[in-house]
């Protein structure tokens, strides 16, 4: 795209579109069309000129042949794991904003206008917090509930005064090329606290938002591992303490 300066100097628009919804996906051929269909629903319905992109992580099950002759983009990264996925996915990305979410449906792809208001209104992060009345049962086990998310919440806060009460949510939305510049390398879901970590340190700014979550759909156990996670964003958050 072209456009012409007062002084009639030629320009090139870095980024094409607004908005990139960013679905990382590893075998989830029971939820993944309904995702990229609810995602296009939300851009075509609210008329925003965007993309969605899905990074296939090495799925065998079919996934990805289920969203073929959908109206989305599909991107391979061979190396297993959450962060590498999302930080090759934002490289990938074709806008000036990007909104991740997950491809099991317990995120509402087409109810994160207020997300995208925040980022248009000067916000660079923005996190979507699942800990408020809006959580269907069952949509999230006790134990992480009532002690992962929180615990782990309430130490980032102390040590680096972020103010996020969600630090494991996976719906944001934030300025694209800010969010490379962190320069993140969390491999695996510690990816989440990295960034916040390296947001606040780096001045971002940064806003918290409540969203709905919803009951996984899956009929399989989550790629979560509660206490390797745990520990994995336990050791962000002491490396990070500098």
């Amino acid at each position: 795209m072209k456009g012409d300066t007062d002084s009639n100097t030629i320009y090139y628009v870095k980024y094409m579109k607004e908005l990139t919804i960013l679905i990382p996906c590893l075998n989830e051929k029971e939820t993944i069309g309904q995702v990229v269909d609810e995602a296009n629903k939300f851009l075509k319905d609210n008329q925003i000129y965007g993309e969605i992109l899905v990074v296939d992580n090495g799925s065998n099950d079919g996934s990805i042949e289920i969203i073929r002759n959908k109206e989305v983009r599909v991107i391979n990264v061979k190396e297993k794991g959450y962060g590498i996925a999302l930080i090759e996915g934002t490289k990938a990305a074709n806008s000036k904003y990007v909104i991740m979410g997950d491809a099991d449906y317990s995120y509402n792809l087409y109810d994160v206008m207020e997300i995208l208001e925040k980022l248009q209104e000067g916000y660079d992060l923005v996190v979507g917090n699942r800990l408020n009345n809006n959580m269907e049962k069952g949509a999230m086990p006790f134990l992480h509930r009532y002690l992962g998310t929180p615990i782990i919440s309430m130490i980032g806060n102390s040590i680096y005064g972020i103010g996020i009460k969600d630090f494991n949510s996976g719906l944001r939305g934030y300025d694209r090329e800010k969010l490379e510049n962190l320069n993140l390398t969390s491999l695996g879901f510690e990816y989440a606290t990295e960034m916040l970590i390296k947001a606040k340190k780096n001045h971002l700014k940064l806003i918290e938002v409540d969203i709905k979550f919803r009951k996984d759909k899956r009929n399989k156990k989550p790629h979560l591992r509660p206490l390797r996670d745990s520990i994995r964003h336990l050791r962000v958050l002491a490396e990070n303490i500098k």
